[in-house]
């Protein structure tokens, strides 16, 4: 049945990327899955989940939208019984030199990417807390919480913004046994990144990384696992990087012939 059978899992983000890995990865393990998105690709990943024989949950959901969440929310409680884990997956990020951005789209990442995450957090952690049987919660935050990124003004805001809420979750929800972590991914290959580059560019980017190569979603799945594990209890308020080393120095070797 799995190491997570009988126990449900909500994952942001799910309609794509690392959000619905993840939720496969929750549903491989034992675990049924409510799946939150703007949108999902017809038949995906929910019938993914249902071939693993787990109840999966899709909900249409605008995380930036508060009353929205709670209600969908409350809608997970009510069908599939309780929440175990918790994936926030959900991002928007528009990339603009901040003195020309348009502030609409400004708002919008900060509104999904920080505040998004905060909302589905504060709702879900209070079904755990209530629960009164402790629960895992997974931050997929990113490097740029700390490396200022050009063009990437209100994405790299919302990321250390996600790391403060998630250490400080951490410690307000020790005591009730409900642990909080955060992932840091490397450059992902995601549907995400189409938005602003091609597969071509993309490729020949991705030879200039440590490993020759652009990180997996299931990669990062199996990360989320890891973290959620009743095996992992003494882990929380912590950061694990699945980046393939891009975070190390790796550009200082350039034109050494190192690489």
């Amino acid at each position: 049945m799995g190491i997570f059978a009988g126990k449900v899992g909500l994952v942001t983000g799910a309609g794509g990327g690392i959000g619905a890995a993840a939720a496969r990865a929750l549903a491989d393990a034992g675990a049924d899955v409510a799946l939150f998105d703007l949108r999902f690709p017809e038949g995906q990943p929910d019938r993914a989940i249902g071939e693993l024989g787990r109840r999966a949950l899709p909900i249409t959901v605008d995380v930036s939208d508060q009353p929205s969440v709670d209600a969908a929310v409350e809608r997970v409680v009510a069908e599939l019984g309780r929440i175990d884990y918790l994936v926030l997956a959900a991002v928007y990020s528009d990339r603009e030199n901040f003195l020309d951005a348009d502030l609409a789209g400004f708002r919008k990442t900060l509104d999904v990417s920080m505040m998004g995450a905060f909302y589905v957090l504060r709702a879900a952690g209070r079904q755990m807390v209530k629960q009164g049987q402790g629960g895992s919660v997974v931050v997929v935050s990113s490097p740029h919480a700390y490396v200022a990124i050009p063009s990437c003004m209100a994405y790299n805001m919302a990321k250390a913004a996600n790391d403060q809420m998630a250490r400080t979750a951490a410690l307000e929800l020790v005591r009730h046994k409900v642990r909080v972590n955060l992932i840091y991914p490397g450059w992902t290959d995601t549907p995400g990144e189409r938005k602003y580059f091609s597969d071509e560019v993309l490729a020949e980017a991705a030879k200039g990384l440590p490993m020759g190569r652009m990180i997996r979603p299931d990669e990062i799945a199996r990360g989320v696992v890891f973290l959620c594990d009743p095996a992992s209890e003494s882990i929380t308020g912590t950061t694990l990087s699945i980046d393939g080393g891009s975070q190390l120095p790796f550009w200082s070797k350039r034109g050494t012939g190192d690489f």
